[in-house]
């Protein structure tokens, strides 16, 4: 019996918003603990050190790291359908090579972006504007950063693998040990060394270690077929190129969202240092909408890849339509509690009266318009879960990325302020919304897969149950 074994949830068997939620927060609590990393950083260096501070740890550096951690989360996003697909169809041998696989991938990647990121840090940060008042603690904490990338990233793959195969649990685990570590460190080294910026980076870099070992103890101490085993580590060229397949979509796509937000950091800069402040706050707070939809987008890509593996069509319906609606009632609760706390929330970051203004304008613009954003999360996350995900990337890269260039280039010089600026957010949410809600009804982004996949179109499990497509 694995050293896990209990740890992993039967998505493919039983009642399905029940082993949805059960899936859920686990990954949601583990979202949060991992967006406390640089939440952490911000508050203990916006109260200790300044706004400066505040802005230097947000702005153009979060953007950054945002980069390069989401194109890598998008790529992994591959293995994490593939494992699920492989296990929910009963091929474990094929779950261990994917595994290896995967790993030599996060190595690969690691140390590519480690040599990218120290090279291309202060260009970068120059290329967007950053302001000068700001910018030696930004290239600082982005040095320190990259340094250590490949931990965030043996620790992204090793829990995408965790939860292919129904394990939410132990990846929140491992984050809330980290997230306690991160936050004794920061306060010992900014606020008791006066390490400044620094310190706030190399309390994320050590705690991001903790969270990498921790995930690797696992894989490792397990018997079951997502067991890993250094030595074991390999390229499955076959596997390779499934994993990269859905992978690398999801992960140019993430770059390209992430480009239209560095269009818009550009724009942002050139208000000043406490317009940067109040967006780099305002970016705190807005992580909690951000870590609900991203929990919801990986439980329905996981729901969806081991019943698409177990060829149980009819629950894959029946799962989106479940997810779709807690994630609606989810995300029109929390717009509520953020439009009228704001305020306060604010106040954890900066007690400056002139950040918290403007960043309320900034959140109240935008938190009225969050439940536009639903459907992108979870159609997305589902048609992925089948293995489709380039006409998800065509989607978003248009309805998002290119609609939101065009925005800033048009209408912001017309009317030069914060509010038009991000009204772009709301724009494109709403128009990608409804380009994946036609594109999910039509239906036939399930048969294709299941024809790709040479799979029955249509299997019954039992007396009660039929999966029509």
């Amino acid at each position: 019996m694995s050293k896990t074994k209990g740890a992993e949830i039967d998505i493919t068997n039983g009642v399905i918003w029940k082993q949805l939620l059960l899936f859920f927060f686990p990954i949601l609590f583990g979202t949060f603990f991992q967006q406390l990393y640089n939440t952490v950083d911000a508050v203990v260096v916006g109260q200790f050190v300044g706004k400066e501070a505040l802005a230097a740890v947000g702005g153009s550096t979060s953007v950054l790291i945002n980069t390069f951690i989401g194109f890598f989360v998008g790529l992994s996003s591959g293995a994490t359908v593939v494992i699920s697909q492989f296990y929910g169809g009963g091929r474990h041998d094929k779950v261990s090579r994917a595994v290896h696989t995967a790993a030599s991938l996060c190595l690969i990647m690691g140390a590519f972006f480690m040599i990218v990121g120290l090279i291309v840090a202060p260009y970068a940060l120059l290329a967007m504007g950053t302001p000068e008042d700001i910018m030696g603690d930004s290239v600082t904490y982005l040095r320190i950063y990259f340094g250590g990338i490949i931990f965030p990233l043996i620790y992204n793959m090793g829990s995408g693998i965790l939860r292919a195969v129904g394990d939410s649990k132990h990846p929140l685990y491992f984050l809330i040990i980290c997230c306690i570590t991160n936050l004794v460190l920061d306060v010992l080294f900014v606020a008791g060394f006066h390490w400044g910026v620094a310190g706030a980076a190399i309390a994320t870099l050590i705690s991001q270690a903790v969270s990498a070992v921790l995930i690797l103890l696992s894989l490792g101490r397990t018997d079951q077929s997502y067991h890993f085993d250094p030595k074991q580590i390999c390229l499955d060229i076959p596997i390779l190129k499934d994993i990269i397949r859905v992978g690398l979509p999801a992960g140019f796509q993430s770059v390209l969202y992430s480009a239209s937000n560095i269009i818009i950091q550009s724009s942002i800069n050139t208000f000043g240092t406490n317009i940067v402040a109040a967006w780099t706050a305002y970016g705190k707070i807005d992580a909690m909408f951000w870590m609900i939809m991203s929990a919801f987008g990986t439980s329905i890509t996981t729901f969806v890849g081991q019943n698409f593996g177990a060829q149980k069509y009819h629950r894959i319906r029946q799962s989106v339509r479940i997810c779709f609606s807690i994630a609606m009632g989810a995300t029109v609760l929390l717009s509520i509690i953020l439009y009228f706390a704001g305020p306060y929330i604010y106040r954890l970051f900066t007690s400056d009266n002139t950040v918290i203004t403007e960043g309320m304008k900034i959140l109240r613009t935008l938190v009225p318009f969050y439940f536009t954003y639903v459907s992108i999360e979870i159609f997305a996350g589902a048609v992925r879960g089948t293995g489709d995900s380039i006409l998800p990337m065509i989607i978003t890269c248009f309805g998002v990325c290119a609609l939101r260039a065009v925005w800033i280039m048009v209408a912001v010089p017309i009317s030069h302020t914060i509010e038009t600026v991000v009204l772009s957010y709301p724009i494109t949410w709403g128009t990608t919304s409804l380009m994946f809600i036609v594109y999910y009804l039509q239906g036939g982004w399930l048969k294709r897969r299941i024809a790709k996949a040479g799979f029955a179109p249509e299997i019954r499990h039992s007396k009660t149950e039929s999966t029509h497509v």
